[in-house]
């Protein structure tokens, strides 16, 4: 049997690694909505980055598998609603993680290898301590504070500029700087304002914060500046954002920069030279954690060279010239009190462990997933044994092991249920027609009418990644088909029809009325018309979330053209030829058409909407925007990596293979077949120098 989850990345098969891809999706995005939103993290951030560490490495294995909504695509979360959004000039991108010895050399490696660095040549990069606070940016306009924001998602924050001011760290005023510049950091409590303020709390009978994270980001985030004002946040300066003109030619010169314009910079940093440098550093820093008095978890190395860092550029979420480089995580142990089963969106039964509450790195945990029944066979866990927590490795939270010494008399093996839990029906595990092996996982075979299945459909399809409708939030949405009122898309728009018809049932319900009503049925009018990406996703097609989705909708721009395709014999071969659609990919959103009841609740759907057409995407004064290359041959002016890159970053598309939707061919040396496939099709064909004068780089 496949064991997925105890599996190394590279020994997983396709099934096992898309099914832990929904799972890790699911649980970053949920951990990413308390950590940003609700100031709540129920997992440290060892734990929290052992999951995107693990779903980045099934990713690069199996790029054909990366799902629209995958955690690779985003940073943070979306910015609560209290607050007014404020977009970033310049995005606020997290970094990646290393978190071995292992790891920081890869790092370094893949660097020279993107640059063609000399091996017996030095890199320097600037090593500093990783505050464990929440990043903010400071806009300044000749000199003067005008807007302080958190980083939200990353593109979008919120507007905190009135609690900004009131930290002392912050100057609200600048001598000598440029007319634009963003000056970003992290604001953090320190331990000893950390201690205070919970015994304050205390005594005034308010909320104790758990750690001077939680403190600092809920104080940050206060309505009332004078509340944010009693919390003594400081401020570190060690990044920046926006500015009208150069502020030096390395991370170092900026740093000190910063300094001398009055921003606290971390008194530890330091230039390294060389891996080994790192991990002393590294050490060093570990050594002194207990004694800083603020709170890290971890390091982070940046290439020093800023010429460098614009050439290596971004990937997905992430610099390649950055990396965090973290702490070990923590572990505990506590009892199982039951094994429970749940039902998800695609049917699929997931077994979680509930367990005796225990803290673990400042958060408490109460549940566990087992993943699969390969996991909880594996690990043999059973009802009452106790188990050794941690807040890190490939799942969060993780059962690392069984205490078996300490197994009650009489604990019975657990064995996952054939039925259904929420419908009775059969559940089972399908065969893998690839491998010959039963699929990881159990599924529900009700698809059609599985009510866990229908009302977790209906909460995708409202959700803000989706249609956006407020109003209708899980709760309201698992109430209306308790009901009867919901029971698939088309119901949502055909419930101001059924009000006016005499059908009063919205506005009888407890604490609804005429105005909820009225208020929820403005909501749906308003998302009527839908942009064709939001559409795409909103359908719950496997395999497709945001970014897939937006990716499908810049390619078809129309639902029309779209539609059409994947109703035609054409479907698998156009999907084929947008790069970033796989096989596997493009296999599941085909299946979603062939599907009868899929097509007939999509026509009763489309009945109720206008789908707004996508442009294309256009990068200004870019004379390959929108354009199709392939790199073939031995490049010698870059690396085809940074070449890849270059051609991204000015809007085109770079394929693997020549087609008739090919626009350029850049031909280095020793370029074979891919020239004769180029004849073939009438594509224009340049030399690797041609390519550099075209996109204008010397």
């Amino acid at each position: 049997m496949s064991k997925r989850a105890s599996k190394a990345v590279e020994q997983l098969t396709e099934e096992e690694a898309r099914a832990e891809l929904a799972r890790l999706a699911a649980e970053i995005v949920e951990h990413d909505r308390l950590y940003y939103l609700e100031d709540a993290p129920k997992v440290s951030d060892a734990d929290y980055d052992a999951l995107r560490q693990r779903n980045n490495a099934i990713e690069a294995r199996f790029p054909e598998l990366i799902r629209v909504d995958s955690p690779s695509e985003r940073v943070g979360a979306k910015p609560a609603e209290r607050f007014e959004k404020v977009r970033h000039t310049v995005s606020m991108l997290s970094l990646g993680n290393a978190f071995s010895e292992e790891d920081l050399a890869d790092f370094v490696a893949r660097i020279k290898r993107f640059l063609n660095w000399p091996d017996d040549t030095d890199l320097i990069f600037v090593s500093e301590p990783k505050i464990d606070g929440l990043a903010v940016s400071l806009r300044y306009e000749k000199g003067k504070l005008v807007l302080g924001a958190t980083r939200g998602d990353g593109a979008e924050g919120e507007n905190v500029t009135a609690n900004i001011k009131t930290l002392r760290d912050i100057p609200q005023s600048l001598k000598g700087v440029p007319d634009i510049l963003e000056v970003r950091g992290e604001v953090y409590m320190s331990h000893a304002d950390f201690a205070g303020m919970n015994e304050r709390q205390e005594k005034e009978g308010g909320k104790i914060f758990a750690n001077p994270r939680n403190a600092a980001a809920g104080s940050l985030r206060q309505l009332d500046p004078s509340m944010t004002a009693k919390r003594l946040l400081r401020f570190f300066a060690y990044s920046w954002g926006e500015f009208s003109e150069p502020l030096g030619a390395s991370q170092w010169e900026i740093l000190q920069a910063f300094r001398k314009w009055g921003f606290p910079v971390n008194p530890l940093i330091r230039q390294c030279r060389s891996v080994a440098d790192m991990l002393a550093f590294y050490n060093d820093i570990q050594h002194q954690r207990a004694s800083l008095g603020y709170d890290i978890d971890g390091v982070v190395y940046k290439i020093d060279d800023l010429k460098l860092q614009d050439r290596l550029g971004f990937v997905s979420r992430s610099p390649r010239w950055a990396i965090a480089h973290k702490f070990p995580a923590e572990q505990a142990e506590s009892t199982v009190e039951e094994i429970a089963v749940y039902v998800g969106r695609t049917g699929v039964l997931t077994p979680v462990a509930h367990i005796a509450p225990v803290t673990v790195g400042g958060v408490v945990v109460r549940n566990v997933t087992l993943h699969n029944e390969d996991e909880v066979a594996r690990k043999d866990v059973r009802v009452g044994d106790t188990v050794v927590v941690q807040r890190a490795g490939d799942v969060i939270p993780q059962i690392v092991r069984v205490v078996l010494e300490r197994r009650p008399k009489g604990a019975k093996p657990y064995k996952m249920p054939d039925i259904c839990p929420a419908c009775g029906s059969h559940a089972s595990r399908q065969i893998n027609p690839k491998t010959g092996e039963p699929e990881v996982a159990r599924r529900c075979t009700n698809t059609l009418s599985c009510p866990a299945q229908a009302v977790e459909r209906l909460r995708h399809f409202a959700a803000r990644d989706a249609f956006d409708i407020e109003g209708l939030g899980e709760k309201t949405v698992q109430e209306f088909f308790d009901d009867g009122i919901l029971k698939e898309p088309a119901d949502i728009f055909r419930l101001e029809e059924r009000y006016a018809a005499g059908d009063k049932a919205i506005a009888a319900r407890e604490g609804w009325g005429e105005q909820s009503a009225a208020k929820l049925f403005k909501s749906i009018d308003a998302r009527r018309k839908i942009g064709l990406d939001r559409l795409i996703m909103a359908l719950g097609i496997p395999q497709v979330g945001e970014t897939t989705a937006r990716l499908l909708a810049r390619n078809f721009q129309s639902w029309d053209a779209f539609y059409a395709s994947m109703k035609s014999d054409n479907a698998m071969a156009d999907l084929d030829d947008i790069g970033g659609i796989g096989d596997v990919m493009a296999t599941a959103i085909k299946n979603f058409f062939d599907e009868a009841h899929n097509r007939e609740a999509l026509e009763r759907l489309l009945k109720y909407l206008e789908i707004t057409d996508v442009a294309a995407p256009k990068t200004s004064d870019s004379p390959v925007a929108g354009k199709t290359v392939v790199f073939t041959g031995s490049l010698e002016l870059m690396t085809r990596s940074e070449a890849k890159a270059r051609a991204e970053s000015l809007g085109a598309k770079v394929a693997g293979s020549v087609s008739k939707k090919t626009d350029i061919v850049v031909a280095g040396p020793g370029a074979g077949s891919k020239l004769k496939d180029a004849e073939k099709h009438g594509v224009t064909v340049i030399s690797e120098e041609d390519w550099m004068k075209l996109i204008g780089t010397p």
